[in-house]
């Protein structure tokens, strides 16, 4: 499994721009073979995204879909600094595991 991790700057209410993503970008990653969660964090000032996905083209493909939907729905509001594709180790929620081999 993969994550894809964005970190954004912002201005304005994080909590629109959070409910703007989750109703405008949650459902364009649900869509798309390969997604398995989504969660977007206030860290003060930053926001970043993070996303699970079954493959490492699934979250490349995921991070071109979140550019362009950001760039035509959020532009005047948030300004990317990095993005990041990296295989899940392990997560809790995600059933992740690195003990005897298992994998979700």
């Amino acid at each position: 499994m993969h994550a894809r991790i964005a970190k954004y700057s912002y201005t304005g209410d994080v909590q629109e721009l959070a409910r703007t993503a989750e109703e405008g970008l949650l459902p364009i990653f649900q869509a798309q073979p390969g997604f398995k969660a989504y969660s977007v964090i206030d860290l003060g000032g930053t926001i970043l995204s993070f996303s699970a996905w079954e493959s490492a083209e699934a979250a490349d493909a995921a991070n071109a879909a979140a550019a362009d939907w950001v760039a035509a729905n959020l532009a005047d509001k948030v300004e990317l600094k990095n993005s990041h594709i990296g295989e899940i180790l392990f997560g809790t929620a995600l059933g992740v595991s690195t003990l005897a081999g298992a994998r979700a």
